[in-house]
């Protein structure tokens, strides 16, 4: 199959761009930039997806379209109300330019959207005895950042084309996505990534914002790649999650890493004002392991493990540069 991957150079969109690969398939990247990869062979179109330019440069006849592309980034990007108005206009840009071109162009088959969990109602996770994430109860819509009110607008955007237009759409709402190859400094490292190098870079304080009894299901990246292409290939044509029902609190996952580092009980916790979203949350899987048959196969534990060791050697690399 001919394969298009919208934002293929960010971090899930690098994985599965190595995936499609390996199945045979021939893989097409559009994004500002890409991760080198030598052995495979992508055709890269290099381009800002919010500008129209961009979407004259790519083909008209793919059988697969992932929209991985957006404006987003970990929690002091996304809750700190400074990039709202980004956020908003540049991911829904890209929304609107990417149902456009499809509608001009009746060659390409599918387009699979990648939402995510920030699109649930805030009230429905305000403790880790209430968690509601079944898809259905997303209605009455209140989520707790302007990125989950893009994503959501988003998602009826193209719901609406498939409804009205006859657009074939797939969607799947992404739950703490982690893994080797993911950004970990910076206001776009995700919580797992970020909160593994506080710890490789610390000597005895670990910062952590809030209480750290926040709740979250964290989804080692292969499962990710695996559930997002058996979304696309389903039937099913309304939103599923795609996480873990195994939910951490962010104190268990630092004592994990602190394990890791072999400083169990030297290390403490200093807990500091930062932004930390809802207060408890993890992925309802039960719509999507029936219509695909998906499961996360691997283990919390091994997964932290093999994120913790790839960001460890990514600063002692750095450090012997």
């Amino acid at each position: 199959m001919k394969c298009l991957i919208l934002g293929g150079g960010g971090f899930i969109g690098h994985h599965l761009a190595r995936r499609l690969k390996n199945e045979g398939n021939e893989v097409h990247i559009a994004d500002m930039g890409w991760w080198l990869d030598e052995e495979h062979d992508y055709n890269v179109i290099l381009g800002d997806l919010v500008k129209p330019a961009t979407w004259l440069k790519l083909d008209t006849d793919y059988d697969e379209v992932y929209h991985l592309a957006a404006d987003m980034g970990g929690a002091e990007y996304v809750f700190v109300k400074d990039n709202d108005s980004k956020i908003l206009l540049n991911s829904l840009q890209i929304t609107m330019h990417c149902i456009n071109w499809m509608l001009k162009n009746k060659k390409i088959k599918r387009v699979f959207y990648s939402s995510s969990a920030c699109v649930y109602n805030q009230n429905n996770q305000m403790s880790k005895h209430h968690i509601d994430t079944r898809e259905g109860s997303v209605y009455p819509a209140y989520p707790d950042s302007d990125y989950g009110w893009e994503k959501l607008t988003s998602e009826r955007l193209y719901l609406a084309a498939a409804r009205n237009r006859g657009m074939e759409v797939r969607i799947g709402r992404y739950h703490n996505i982690y893994g080797p190859e993911c950004d970990y400094e910076g206001d776009r490292a995700k919580s797992v990534a970020a909160l593994a190098r506080k710890v490789i870079q610390a000597d005895t304080d670990v910062e952590i914002f809030g209480t750290g009894d926040q709740v979250r299901s964290f989804l080692y990246i292969d499962d990710c790649i695996d559930a997002t292409i058996r979304v696309m290939r389903c039937d099913y044509d309304q939103p599923l999650n795609i996480g873990s029902n195994e939910a951490i609190s962010i104190n268990q996952l630092v004592d994990k890493f602190i394990e890791f580092k072999g400083m169990k009980n030297k290390m403490k916790k200093l807990y500091v004002d930062g932004p930390i979203g809802v207060n408890a949350r993890n992925s309802h899987n039960d719509l999507v392991q029936f219509h695909t048959g998906w499961y996360p196969a691997t283990n919390i534990v091994h997964g932290l493990e093999a994120t913790y060791k790839w960001i460890e050697q990514q600063l002692s690399s750095r450090e012997e540069g």
